[in-house]
């Protein structure tokens, strides 16, 4: 230990003679450290928040689609043969199914007045809301009898009622889609972007059959899409199961053929992101960890010349009875003093950006622990792996010729 406390304070007096070669020296390190506290941060920031959009759709939320099928070898293109049937089958038969919505969409150039808009309209079932989460701001749902007599009405989300009304009040206003006058009848709550980036408020919703009546004809039933709801978090796998039966009996699909439709949970969503944000982590932290190499190979660079400048002195200890093992000593914990300065200080110069990013963008980035001692254990690292060879170094000089060395 007196030899540890001596070899650091040996280090600070070496490294206080160079200053502007340490700082440069340093800067390397930190600049690595700092990147990766950063990304590390910004990482944790942006994953919290998708998760949280994902919440927001319900985690026991099941998407039913078609899909291609293969027939003799080839892929074919799906048919849309989901339909309301299929979903109230599901609804009767599957106990672990709560709820089931089917939806179909367009995009559609809607007017109102002297303006116009493009958005999305969806048809929607009467279970659509308490599948998918929306609510209403203002104004009513859909009646029995506008899903039995296909009324042409809407229900505006918050940026469509921003563009075609302003400030203005829309309920009861009528909204021309082609050549049909559609009268609103609600305002859906703002619930701003979804995880895949899209605005969850440019939509209108209306009744599914007024949909397939009057907006994309398509065989009476059809829809696009079902969205089941299982009845709560622990059922979804055997609620994906119920459906996967359900409808290949519908559809005359054996057990070992390849189903004319999809299931996908919210369950698999969340994982996917989660193994996106990993692998984007991993990368950006890889391209911050060269920063660290690079001032990795600057330790060693600038303590191989300390050795070439500080051969007497080497010479000198060994003619006093300095060991080998002590030369090693000195000159690896002045590598090591030298990364980990440069790693604390990266460490503060990263918290500092990411307070400065929390309060401009209004988010909560926060550092792990593991993740500060990650980023002052591999600053130190840096010092031993890039330390090592000119500590070697100085510890094989000869003394005899160390003495002599001008």
């Amino acid at each position: 230990m007196k030899h540890l406390l001596s070899a650091i304070r040996i280090s600070f007096r070496a490294i206080s003679r160079s200053k502007l070669r340490a700082g440069l020296t340093i800067l390397g390190i930190l600049i690595g450290v700092s990147a990766v506290v950063i990304v590390v941060a910004l990482g944790n920031a942006v994953r919290g928040q998708v998760m949280a959009q994902i919440n927001t759709l319900g985690a026991n939320t099941i998407y039913i689609f078609p899909q291609d099928t293969r027939s003799s070898g080839a892929r074919t293109q799906a048919r849309a043969r989901l339909s309301e049937a299929d979903a109230a089958a599901i609804l009767r038969e599957a106990t672990s199914i709560s709820a089931i919505t089917p939806q179909s969409t367009t995009r559609a150039q809607v007017l109102a007045g002297d303006k116009n808009y493009s958005t999305s309209v969806l048809g929607v079932g009467d279970s659509y809301f308490q599948v998918m989460g929306f609510e209403l701001a203002q104004g009513t749902t859909f009646s029995a009898i506008d899903f039995r007599t296909k009324t042409k009405v809407l229900i505006l989300g918050a940026t469509v009622k921003r563009e075609l009304f302003g400030d203005g009040d829309a309920i009861g206003e009528y909204v021309r889609i082609g050549k049909y006058p559609f009268r609103v009848v609600g305002l859906l709550k703002e619930k701003g972007q979804s995880p895949f980036g899209e605005d969850q408020d440019d939509r209108m919703l209306t009744p599914i059959g007024t949909f397939r009546a009057r907006l994309l004809p398509s065989p009476p039933g059809r829809v696009q899409l079902l969205i089941a709801q299982a009845s709560d978090d622990l059922t979804v796998d055997s609620a994906t199961r119920q459906i996967d039966r359900i409808l290949r009996q519908r559809h005359d699909i054996e057990p070992e053929d390849e189903p004319d439709f999809g299931v996908r949970t919210q369950a698999e969503i969340r994982k996917t992101n989660e193994q996106s944000f990993a692998i984007l982590t991993t990368i950006l932290s890889a391209i911050a960890g060269i920063s660290l190499v690079v001032g990795g190979i600057g330790v060693m660079n600038v303590m191989l010349v300390s050795v070439t400048e500080r051969t007497r002195e080497i010479g000198i200890r060994m003619a006093i009875g300095a060991s080998q093992s002590d030369i090693l000593l000195q000159f690896l914990v002045e590598a090591i003093v030298l990364s980990l300065c440069g790693g604390v200080l990266g460490l503060l110069v990263g918290l500092g950006v990411n307070a400065g990013i929390a309060r401009a963008l209004g988010w909560t980035l926060s550092v792990p622990p593991s993740a500060v001692i990650l980023a002052v254990t591999v600053s130190a690292g840096v010092g031993v792996v890039f330390g090592f060879l000119p500590a070697h170094r100085a510890s094989r000089l000869d003394p005899i010729d160390a003495l002599r060395h001008e």
